[in-house]
This record gives C-alpha cells, structure tokens and sequence, in this order.
C-alpha cells in the first residue's frame, strides 16, 4: 500500500471568498474523487477543527495499491481539474507518500 497525505493552509482571502468558504469548497471537491478508482483504498478529507490542535487547515489523507494507482489518480481529470482552484487558495502545501 501506499500512503498519501496532504495539508493545506489556505489565505485568509482568496478568489473572492473567505477562507471557510473556500476550505468547504476544496473539501467538497477532493471528497469528489473519492471514487475516481477502485486502487484507492482509503480517502478522508478533514477541515481543522476548532478546540482541537491544527497548523494546517485541510488534509487528505488516502491510501492506494501503489505507485501506479497514486499516478493515475494524480492524472485524472476531474483531479487536475481542481488544481487550479487549489493553487489559488492555499498559502503553504505539505505531502508525503510512503509504503506500508
């Protein structure tokens, strides 16, 4: 298996909306490509939570059969679709992949 995790710290204003605003939109479009492909094992997007302790605003943490399926998943269209939007929001981006 390999794990993929990524945070996000998004700015506190980006393409015409507030923060919260654009952390539900990212959320709602990674949750989107939970089912892109059957190699994905595991797919959880979280926003931080208030009370609980969080440097980063959003994560993705997923889990795939490999390499291979981490690739294809990458170069999916509706996923490169959402880059831009990404791109735009968010400050600082944080990843790391590793197999267990």
């Amino acid at each position: 298996m390999l794990k993929h995790i990524v945070m996000w710290k998004f700015k506190d204003h980006a393409e015409g909306a507030d923060k919260a605003t654009n952390l539900r939109k990212a959320k709602a479009l990674l949750d989107a490509c939970a089912g892109l492909s059957t190699d994905i094992r595991r797919f959880e997007v979280a926003i931080a939570q208030p009370g609980l302790e969080a440097t980063y605003d959003l994560i993705l943490n997923s889990e795939f059969i490999d390499a291979a399926a981490l690739a294809a998943y990458a170069g999916h269209p509706q996923h490169v679709a959402l880059k831009p939007f990404m791109g735009a929001v968010y400050e600082a981006r944080q990843c790391m992949d590793y197999q267990t």
